[in-house]
């Protein structure tokens, strides 16, 4: 992918070109946004753009990638020689000193073949105070014709001591999230399913059903994506302890793609129970209020948010946000999944 790929991101990208253009680039950036897997993209194309043989340009400087020449299309596979990327290990889901030295270590080299060093350190929240603390030094003084980014989607978690020695570029999105078919499908299945089910065990646990159901195919998804991606597909001769790095890699990775994907879908649950809210103060509050509280529904096409208002108060409709919340919470933590899934459906209001 290019810059001109990333038109959501728009304004983030503009500082980086701006900045290219001027030949002002910082030395450390924190790249931060909802996705990981865009905010990769958006650190590859960097490296690409850096390292363009055929680069886009404003005047003289490079600002996007052909992303087709050799260098684009090594980087864009993960084998360029001067292009790093550090990833959680899977045990932990931490990034360990051990990994940051042998990162220092390449960034110290002289590049092999391109013009910058370029290195990359994902899911940056999860570096361990250990690790952080020997980064600082590479991070605050780098080598020349070297860029480090930081990705995350979590940068309150980051150490203040790293987050000062980056320039941040939010790369959240511009407009409102637009939700595929098949989201706002499933989703109209579940409410159906949840106004219909009243207060019966029988139906809390359909509606628990209906979800595991949605996240597994999440999970597989998810495994089939990352490990064609993986240098494990390319590679299978590799040397066994860089083998062992990279499928350490790749359960950290879909371990943490699997954890985003499973908070994005409760979090769109989470805004359909609000919108059940906003009807249940809209009915208390008599029809003269309602349109105008319509106005403010995410999802005002689905039946079953109306349905299920008719039977809720707004204090057992405002519960139900806090319970999701609470859910929230306790899955960031090492609970059991299926059980706090389970917990949380038979908590709610319905």
């Amino acid at each position: 992918m290019a810059f001109k790929d990333f038109p959501r991101q728009a304004q983030g990208v503009q500082l980086l070109q701006r900045s290219l253009e001027h030949g002002r680039l910082g030395h450390a950036y924190l790249f931060s946004g909802p996705r990981l897997e865009q905010l990769e993209s958006l650190a590859a194309t960097l490296a690409k753009t850096l390292n363009c043989q055929q680069p886009a340009r404003k005047g003289r400087a490079p600002v996007d990638c052909c992303d087709t020449c050799l260098s684009c299309q090594k980087i864009e596979h993960g084998n360029h020689a001067d292009v790093h990327w550090v990833r959680p290990e899977s045990k932990t889901r931490t990034i360990t000193i051990e990994q940051v030295r042998s990162l220092m270590q390449e960034v110290n080299l002289k590049p092999a073949e391109a013009e910058y060093k370029v290195a990359t350190i994902v899911a940056a929240d999860r570096l361990n105070i250990q690790a952080g603390n020997a980064f600082l030094k590479t991070l605050e003084e780098p080598p020349a014709r070297s860029i480090l980014i930081l990705i995350t989607t979590e940068p309150q978690r980051l150490l203040e001591t790293i987050t000062s020695r980056c320039l941040r570029l939010s790369f959240g999105g511009e407009g409102p999230v637009e939700l595929a078919p098949q989201q706002i499908a499933w989703l109209r299945t579940f409410g159906d399913l949840a106004a219909s089910s009243q207060r019966s065990l029988l139906g809390r646990y359909r509606l628990a059903d209906v979800l595991l159901t949605k996240l597994n195919e999440a999970k597989q998804a998810v495994e089939e994506a990352l490990t064609a991606r993986s240098p494990l597909q390319r590679y299978k001769d590799a040397e066994k302890d860089l083998i062992e790095r990279w499928e350490e890699e790749l359960k950290a990775a879909i371990e943490g793609e699997y954890r985003r994907q499973r908070f994005d879908l409760l979090l769109l649950l989470q805004w359909w129970l609000r919108d059940v809210w906003l009807s249940t103060l809209g009915k208390a509050s008599g029809t003269r209020n309602e349109t105008k509280g319509a106005s403010l529904l995410s999802f005002p096409e689905l039946p079953g948010t109306q349905a299920l208002a008719q039977r809720l108060s707004p204090k057992e409709a405002a519960e139900n946000l806090r319970i999701m919340d609470d859910l929230q919470r306790q899955l960031a933590t090492n609970v059991q999944e299926a059980l706090a899934l389970e917990v949380g459906l038979l908590k709610l209001h319905l």
